[in-house]
Formats: C-alpha cells, sequence, structure tokens
C-alpha cells in the first residue's frame, strides 16, 4: 500500500498543510496572510501568530479534503528551516504534538529542496512530466536566487547562487519605490506585458562563475528614478508599464545567462524552474523559448507549486521517509540555509 504523508508548511507567512498517498496529491490547503500588505513586506511577530490561529484549521481541512482518516497518515513532513524563526518554531511544534499522538515518524524538509523536489508530485487526474537525472534546476524566490545540481532525490549541489538580494528581492523592493503594492513582483509582471521592454536601458549585474547580484541593479534603478524625478515628478506615473517591462527584463536576462553557461558547463538539457519567482509570465517563456532554441527540455511547476505549499514539503517528506530518514523529538527549527 502506498505511504500516506501529511506535509506542513510555515516558513514565511503561508500556513499550509498537504496529504500525499505515494506521489499523488490528495489535498493542498493554503491559508495567506492579508495582514502584511498595509506594512509593503513580512512582520514576523504578526505571522507567527496568524499561523498559531491558522494551523488547526488547515491541517483539520487538508486531512478531510484528501478523504482519509488521522489513523491513516504514515508519516508528518515538516519545514524545519530556511525561513522566519517564529513561523518555522508553529509548524515544527505543531509536527512533534501530532507526530506523537499518532506514533508516526516525523521528517524534516529543507525548504528550498521542497521547491525543487516539487517537479515530481503528480495528480489525481493526471502524471505530470518529471526531469530526469541529473537536472538543473534555478531555484528563484523571495530570498533565495540559485542554480542548482540535482543528481537525484537527495543529492543537490548548489553550483552558483545570490551574494547579496535575491531576484524576488529585487522585484519587490523596486515595486515599492515605485509605489506598487506588496508582494510587487506579480504586480511588474502584470504592468510589464503592457509596456515596451527596450524603453529603458539597465545595466546587467555580472559576478564570476555562476553567481548572481542584484543589489547593483536595485541601486541603480533607485537612482535613475531619483534623476528622472528630479526633472519630471510624474515621471512613474506616466512611465509605469515601460519602466517595469524593462526591469523585469534585465533581471530575466540576467538570470538566464547564467542558467545557459550551466547548461553549457555541465551538458545538461533537462532544465527546471522553482520557486514563488517561477510564476513570472516572462521567465517562464525565456526559459521555454531558450529550451526550443538549445533542445532543452524544460519543466515549469504548476502555479500552485511555485508559492510556498505543503505540497512540496510532503513530497520531500516521502522520498525521505521511504529511505528512512526521521528527524527525532528534540530537533529545532533553524532560520537560514546553512545551519540545515
Amino acid at each position: 500500500m502506498d505511504i500516506t504523508i501529511l506535509g506542513i508548511e510555515s516558513s514565511c507567512d503561508d500556513t499550509s498543510a498537504a496529504v500525499l498517498r505515494g506521489r499523488t496529491l490528495l489535498s493542498n490547503v493554503i491559508a495567506s496572510q492579508e495582514v502584511h500588505r498595509k506594512y509593503g513586506g513580512v512582520i514576523p511577530e504578526l505571522a507567527s501568530r496568524a499561523h498559531q490561529q491558522n494551523i488547526i484549521p488547515v491541517v483539520d481541512t487538508a486531512i478531510k479534503e484528501a478523504g482519509i482518516s488521522r489513523s491513516e497518515i504514515d508519516g508528518i513532513a515538516f519545514t524545519r528551516g530556511p525561513g522566519l524563526l517564529g513561523s518555522l518554531m508553529v509548524g515544527v511544534s505543531f509536527a512533534k504534538g501530532l507526530s506523537q499522538a499518532l506514533n508516526v515518524p516525523m521528517m524534516e524538509v529543507n525548504h528550498l529542496q521542497g521547491h525543487i523536489s516539487s517537479h515530481f508530485i503528480d495528480l489525481p487526474d493526471r502524471t505530470l512530466p518529471h526531469p530526469q537525472f541529473p537536472f538543473l534546476c534555478l531555484l528563484v524566490s523571495g530570498g533565495h536566487t540559485q542554480i542548482v545540481l540535482v543528481k537525484d532525490y537527495a543529492q543537490m549541489e548548489i553550483l552558483g547562487t545570490t551574494i547579496d538580494d535575491a531576484a524576488g528581492e529585487a522585484f519587490d523592493k523596486c515595486a515599492k519605490v515605485m509605489g506598487l503594492p506588496y508582494p510587487g513582483g506579480p504586480v511588474i509582471d502584470r504592468l510589464a506585458k503592457e509596456g515596451n521592454p527596450k524603453r529603458f536601458k539597465f545595466a546587467k549585474p555580472s559576478v564570476d562563475g555562476l553567481d548572481y547580484s542584484f543589489s547593483g541593479l536595485k541601486t541603480s534603478f533607485l537612482y535613475f528614478l531619483r534623476d528622472q524625478m528630479a526633472e519630471n515628478p510624474q515621471f512613474i506615473e506616466e512611465n509605469q508599464a515601460d519602466l517595469c517591462a524593462s526591469l523585469q527584463s534585465t533581471i530575466i536576462d540576467t538570470l538566464m545567462i547564467k542558467l545557459v553557461k550551466a547548461a553549457k558547463s555541465y551538458d545538461i538539457t533537462d532544465i527546471a524552474i522553482a520557486g514563488g519567482v517561477s510564476a513570472n509570465s516572462g521567465l517562464r517563456n525565456a526559459i521555454t523559448e531558450e529550451g526550443h532554441r538549445r533542445g532543452w527540455n524544460t519543466f515549469l511547476p504548476e502555479f500552485k507549486f511555485t508559492t510556498d505549499n505543503a505540497a512540496m514539503i510532503a513530497i520531500t517528506g516521502y522520498f525521505k521517509y521511504q529511505r528512512g530518514e526521521f528527524a527525532p523529538m528534540d530537533i529545532v527549527p533553524v532560520a537560514r540555509v546553512n545551519q540545515l
């Protein structure tokens, strides 16, 4: 009989629970926290309090929607990190309590590894395409930008990473300066569709190897706006769509240059993307078009698996359960990826 895994995700501002039977997703429930929008970013204390309120009803709903009883759960996967420590603590503590109550093992999950593993989830009505090992995954989110060599379910090597701001941070911070609502990335993506990506030229960040840097781009964008608004206070309003299109094009080009370099260096043609920014339409189009030119097999995640969700935690826990990699009861959450 297939293994049934309950996944719990609470790394930032979304409380999520999911149930997988084997690789097939039975439910994936997410409670978002709208309270952060008026602050232009996530407030850690508010996030952890909201998790405390949401986690019991979210888990209960996930189990009911999956059509199973609690006694059918074979293991509980939870996000250990990276993320907001207070938010992670809520999920880890709940997983421990439920594990003891049900007498089932726990599996700790690296949140970033979960994003990559989402490519192996199947849906009840169809089997999704899965990349073959080894493959490259461009992991792009609000806090991380990495090129990862995925050798198998447990072996992943970071080939390149951001040395400062992540791509998602660049989107959000530039959006805030333009007066756009939080989170800024989806808003920029929407407005970019109406603009001319060649209208404004922004310098593409350049660092050695396969690493990324977006801090310089963010800073130069801010100075550019400051100079333009000194002459025309309405500059942003009058050029909003073109600014968004040009900024997005620069970020995507920067991401793709290093990804193409990595694919050539390692002679790999199965290429995937993951993380919150993988929902960006410009990036999805760019990797698809590049794949057609270079003979890649490209893998784009379902939109519901791009944001933080427990389905990706459950599938990672499923593979760990199969290998007998269970977490001890004294395990603690960690905020930074280098602590995992």
